[in-house]
């Protein structure tokens, strides 16, 4: 944490004038040069960056070890004990459960992974004009997944109808499962609305890890 009040830096014990002087003019030249810099090299020094080694959590939290309270602060953050880190530096995401929600019949769930003949079949069937969320269960494993998102693509008749993708965030491991709410949408309404669709939807993180696939279909009826 930064102090309240300000902090004097030390200076020269001597010359300070002479010291002051010669540091303007060498940032007069140092902005100098970033004026004439070429453009190209910037570029290219701003993409050579290269991130740090992955570290698994548990190798974090071994970093401080002999700091109890920094120790304990840390699986507060995380959600999790040391003593279920497994050491594994790529994270794994574990879907548990999809379910959709509607005002038609409330709450439908589906447990993950479904099976091959399901995917076939008629997921859920939702009335035209009717709106809905989709509802995900998922479990974080060995390490903070970051910038989790999802894509769902939805066909009719085999021509692409509609797409729709989001954020749903970063997640650490933690031992009771996170439950999402995607955005609330409303199905189209009309005769050409009507009838079956396949969708899939799929969650990838940041390092492009796809962590889910999932076919489905789904019907709009008509409205009572």
């Amino acid at each position: 944490m930064m102090d309240g009040g300000k902090k004097e830096e030390a200076g020269p014990s001597h010359g300070g004038a002479t010291w002051d002087k010669r540091k303007e003019e060498e940032d007069g030249e140092s902005e100098e040069d970033d004026h004439h810099q070429d453009p190209a090299a910037a570029v290219a020094a701003a993409t050579s960056f290269v991130p740090g080694p992955l570290l698994s959590l548990k190798d974090q939290i071994e970093k401080d070890k002999e700091d109890e309270s920094l120790r304990r602060w840390k699986e507060k953050l995380l959600g999790c004990l040391e003593s279920d880190l497994d050491g594994q530096m790529e994270p794994e995401v574990k879907f548990h459960s999809v379910g959709i929600l509607s005002s038609d019949f409330g709450e439908i769930n589906t447990p993950l992974p479904i099976k091959e003949e399901q995917s076939n079949s008629v997921l859920f069937t939702l009335r035209e004009g009717s709106e809905y969320r989709l509802k995900l269960t998922f479990s974080v494993l060995h390490n903070i997944v970051s910038g989790l998102a999802y894509t769902n693509i939805v066909w009719k008749a085999g021509l692409q109808v509609d797409q729709s993708k989001g954020m749903l965030g970063t997640f650490a491991p933690q031992r009771e499962p996170y439950i999402h709410m995607l955005e609330e949408e409303t199905t189209p309404s009309g005769a050409l609305a009507r009838g079956t669709y396949t969708a899939k939807l799929k969650f990838m993180d940041d390092d492009k890890r796809c962590h889910l696939e999932l076919n489905y279909s789904f019907e709009i009826s008509k409205a009572r």
